[in-house]
């Protein structure tokens, strides 16, 4: 590792011991930015819309990241810091039934009415359509991603974790969530 890379991680690692709320925010806003910026070359988008990319960051900043924070911490005090694997296989299953859902309905609702800016009732209509193969989707894929994350990752760095593995998630969610009625080019 170059020494720039090592003093950014050590500084990355302070802001994280110093300010963790703070730094896991601006951690998951930064990650789901790019996660957009990526999700629009995909769909075809010419020019990168920046009113859209502040948006999504703005979402993770305010919200997946302390979300993430906060339920690391809750999942902790429920389990009294326990690592065995009955009790991460309870802390997986309590998060996909409980946080997952609502994490995947919020997203569609957040990127239908505050990105797209499109009515309610088209909203509704889209998770009435979209939601269901979503979720199921996640139970496919994040019960995986849980399992390493409270198995093997300390808890300072779940946030970490989950925000990179959710950069990858929050593509498919963007591109899936993408209104047929609102394409922007």
């Amino acid at each position: 590792m170059s020494d720039i890379a090592k003093e950014a991680w050590r500084k990355y690692l302070l802001q994280l011991q110093l300010h963790p709320l703070r730094t896991n925010a601006i951690t998951s806003g930064v990650l789901v930015g790019c996660s957009d910026a990526i999700a629009q070359k995909i769909s075809g988008v010419k020019k990168l819309q920046f009113r859209r990319l502040l948006l999504f960051m703005l979402y993770g900043f305010a919200y997946s990241g302390p979300f993430g924070h906060f339920l690391h911490k809750l999942m902790e005090i429920i389990f009294k810091g326990e690592k065995g694997k009955e009790t991460v296989a309870n802390k997986v299953m309590l998060e996909q039934w409980t946080s997952s859902p609502w994490n995947n309905m919020f997203f569609i609702m957040y990127y239908g009415l505050v990105v797209e800016g499109i009515p309610w009732v088209l909203v509704k209509s889209k998770l009435r359509k979209d939601y269901p193969s979503i979720q199921l989707t996640a139970w496919k894929f994040w019960p995986i991603v849980d399992w390493i994350n409270y198995q093997y990752m300390p808890l300072q760095f779940r946030v970490l974790f989950h925000s990179f593995v959710a950069s990858g998630w929050a593509i498919f969610l963007n591109l899936k969530a993408r209104s047929v009625v609102i394409k922007k080019a």
